[in-house]
């Protein structure tokens, strides 16, 4: 099997399909085993979070998105849990304010990003905004734009422009130090239907699900179009997106973890050096130390 980066990544779009990722793959993992791997996984990134705070040279941004049940919120809790809760940091985007549609769509997202030396973790993000609006074009009258007084006179070119911007903020990103992971949980409509039964019987979930949830699985194929088209018009080199089954969360986690911890090692994190200078006043501080009497 390939390495899962190599596996699940998009670059190309031009050849892009979702009909081509398995929601139920998992390879050559067992369940049993998942747990013990997912903890030597999260072992190892949180070791390279402590050379990237060191470093000071690079952030990373995690992108999460997924139709609903799809399991992000438990995806982040369970494969960033043992990192450095000072250095890493989750935004979870709602419904846009009211000072949030007064600005342009990026506005919100870029203040959230994440300072060099931390991770951040998007959940839901910037791409709702060709994703649920693609599905629901009447959100896109809210923002005021000139010349769209109505979902009518959204065409296109809108569109075209709209994922435009989002290469250019993304590689605007990359460009000065921020690393772009974009992660797509792929679930089927059967296993959504399985999870949606599953809070509905358990009276401590209920509080997860809508009943306007069944309204939006009525448009699930107008939503596999808006991530197919999103997907294929912004995945790049430098920022990829990663199309990962999502009906086995065990396996899903390990494929995350796995992710960020390829992506982590191939920036090659160093500890800072020292000054000559420097390094001789450590020695001093030594010498000071062990003369001390205890």
């Amino acid at each position: 099997m390939k390495n899962i980066t190599e596996l699940f990544k998009v670059t190309n779009g031009d050849k892009f399909s979702l009909d081509k990722y398995d929601t139920n793959f998992s390879g050559d993992y067992v369940k049993a085993d998942a747990d013990g791997i997912l903890q030597d996984l999260v072992k190892q990134t949180a070791a390279l979070q402590t050379a990237l705070y060191a470093a000071n040279s690079h952030s990373l941004l995690i992108i999460f998105q997924a139709m609903d049940a799809a399991g992000k919120d438990s995806a982040i809790a369970h494969t960033m849990s043992g990192l450095n809760p000072q250095g890493c940091q989750v935004y979870s985007f709602k419904q846009p304010s009211t000072e949030e549609l007064d600005h342009d769509f990026l506005w919100r997202h870029y203040k959230a990003l994440p300072e060099r030396g931390r991770i951040g973790i998007h959940n839901r993000s910037h791409y709702e905004n060709v994703l649920i609006t693609k599905v629901h074009p009447e959100n896109i009258v809210n923002e005021k734009l000139p010349g769209i007084n109505s979902a009518k006179d959204i065409n296109d070119a809108f569109w075209k422009q709209r994922y435009q911007s989002i290469r250019n903020f993304e590689k605007h990103l990359t460009a000065n130090g921020t690393v772009v992971i974009k992660f797509f949980l792929h679930l089927s409509k059967k296993e959504q239907k399985e999870r949606f039964l599953k809070r509905i019987a358990d009276s401590e979930k209920n509080w997860k699900f809508s009943y306007g949830d069944i309204y939006e699985r009525e448009r699930w194929d107008d939503y596999m179009k808006a991530y197919e088209k999103a997907i294929a018009e912004t995945a790049t080199d430098e920022c990829p997106w990663y199309v990962l089954p999502a009906d086995k969360k065990w396996f899903t986690r390990i494929a995350i973890s796995s992710i960020v911890l390829d992506t982590l090692t191939r920036l090659d994190l160093k500890y800072p050096e020292l000054p000559e200078a420097e390094r001789a006043k450590l020695d001093k501080a030594k010498a000071v130390l062990q003369a001390e009497k205890d």
